[in-house]
């Protein structure tokens, strides 16, 4: 029997990670068209995660990164309109909220249905570009599958049907089981001659952070500030994005503090397990420090995880030095103090990639029939 033809558009490094469970389901019992839209297209942001997560290769390749921000979303719905009218595929499904979410502008265009994961994340801050990105493809999705109860309440205040809803919980626990072994077995450890919770692991590449070059300098004084002061190496795995400004203004870091390129996904979570407090930007910090049990302080003045704060998993620290460091010392001093912390209800599932494409298969068709009269 013909199987349901779906489209899958993804672009970068959390896409990669957070669908690699999903884009395997999809495979299995889709025809599925797997899109990269090149917006991440370094080695360390892009090809090592296909290599650790065992993915194929993208059958398509858009190469839409231009000359500025403007031109890199007109070529990505330029050129996934293109492709979507060549395939003509049942269904898209995007995750999240990057540039390459876009493409499913296009795809309402063309009366395709769109299935959006990570759906009705919300912080209010419209200095995060991803706020606009998600408010856009969230409203012209006609399925959303938020990860948590959270998001499917923001969805329900902004006017969404809720019959086009569904919780999926969030993959990242499925993928970290799925390859726990090889993150046991990275030797990332050994390789930097380091002792388990005898360092720090620092990330920090969010363009609402880099691009105010004076808070940035001001955290990357703090990350000096506590190198000297718990006198531990802080391993801090640099976006090329981040590269660029300090070496504009020639930082001068502690000598306890090493810029590492990116790593792959075994080996950064190897890191995450092991280390005496992680500081990120990344969205997934307040997922895995819950999954992974280690102290992470979240290098933001909001976030989209508002769970996390519920059952007391993560502190938010800001992005100025006080604030940072006030902040590490808690997180710290908590988890050495067994401070007793809860995982999000909606983080425990492990078959997330299975309710994607059971939705998928199911709604389809409905919609169209029901949005669009086929």
């Amino acid at each position: 029997m013909k199987k349901l033809k779906l489209m899958t558009i993804l672009g970068t490094r959390p896409e990669i990670i957070r669908l690699s469970a999903t884009i395997k389901k999809c495979d299995r019992y889709f025809n599925h068209i797997l899109v990269h839209t090149g917006q991440n297209w370094d080695y360390t942001l892009n090809q090592v995660f296909f290599e650790n997560l065992g993915l194929r290769a993208p059958d398509h390749y858009l190469d839409s990164v231009g000359k500025d921000l403007g031109e890199t979303m007109g070529n990505i719905i330029a050129k996934s309109y293109d492709i979507l009218k060549k395939e003509k595929p049942d269904a898209l499904l995007v995750l999240g909220d990057t540039n390459s979410a876009l493409s499913a502008i296009s795809a309402k265009r063309l009366k395709i249905p769109i299935f959006h994961m990570e759906a009705g994340n919300r912080c209010w801050d419209w200095n995060v570009p991803e706020m606009v990105n998600r408010t856009i493809v969230d409203h012209i999705a006609d399925i959303n599958l938020p990860y948590t109860e959270h998001s499917r309440r923001y969805l329900l205040s902004e006017g969404m049907d809720g019959k086009t809803i569904f919780v999926t919980g969030s993959p990242m626990r499925e993928v970290l089981r799925d390859h726990e072994a090889e993150i046991e077995q990275s030797k990332v450890l050994q390789e930097l001659n380091l002792k388990p919770k005898g360092y720090f692991l620092l990330s920090a590449h969010r363009e609402e952070n880099i691009d105010n070059e004076d808070n940035f300098m001001s955290l990357m004084e703090a990350i000096n500030h506590i190198a000297e002061k718990y006198q531990l190496p802080v391993i801090y795995s640099t976006h090329p994005r981040s590269k660029k400004i300090i070496e504009k203004r020639n930082f001068k870091f502690h000598p306890l503090v090493t810029n590492m390129k990116p790593f792959g996904f075994f080996d950064y979570n190897k890191l995450q397990k092991n280390a005496y407090c992680v500081l990120s930007d990344s969205g997934t910090l307040s997922e895995e420090s819950a999954m992974l049990d280690f102290p992470g302080v979240l290098i933001r003045t909001s976030t989209e995880r508002p769970e996390v704060l519920d059952k007391g998993t993560i502190v938010i620290g800001g992005i100025t030095g006080k604030e940072v460091e006030q902040a590490v010392e808690l997180a710290v001093n908590m988890f050495e103090n067994q401070e007793e912390t809860i995982m999000a209800e909606d983080y425990a599932d492990t078959n997330v990639s299975v309710k994607v494409v059971k939705v998928i298969q199911s709604y389809a068709g409905i919609v169209k029939r029901t949005v669009w009269g086929q």
